[in-house]
């Protein structure tokens, strides 16, 4: 799971109810890997902003970019290998990489799209799946 704090919740919220719960018009604006932080700013398609300020900022920990990365089978492939010893020939995932390294170091730039892309909407599902907003409190409901 995503680490979500509150603060993010309620901001998430905001941009769910402005884009009217319609997913598609949420957009990564801008993208940034500093240290451990992976950051990315969002905002509504229908609704371009003139500058980063204007959007929403989201950093997330490379090591849950790298989790995503992971569970979409971003830096793999299937095919096969050979045995060391008993010499037998089986299918499996083949690593390209570790996933970071990967998403830097040898994914094309569509592919690391998707990867952004992928993390964005694990954000959005865990949040519209775990948490119910109720539009007459500030705050959020869990069920």
């Amino acid at each position: 799971m995503i680490k979500i704090t509150q603060k993010l919740k309620q901001h998430l919220w905001w941009l769910i109810i402005t884009v009217d719960y319609d997913y598609s018009r949420i957009s990564i604006a801008d993208h940034e890997i500093n240290g451990d932080t992976l950051t990315l700013w969002l905002e509504d398609k229908h609704d371009f902003k003139n500058s980063l300020d204007d959007c929403l900022q989201i950093d997330l920990t490379l090591k849950q970019f790298a989790k995503i990365i992971i569970s979409e089978n971003l830096n793999s492939y299937d095919g096969t290998k050979m045995h060391p010893t008993k010499k037998f020939v089986y299918k499996d995932r083949i690593e390209i990489n570790k996933p970071i390294k990967w998403y830097q170091e040898d994914a094309s730039p569509t592919e690391q799209h998707w990867a952004r892309e992928a993390m964005l909407k694990a954000l959005l599902t865990q949040l519209v799946e775990t948490e119910v907003y109720d539009g007459n409190r500030d705050d959020v409901v869990f069920v």
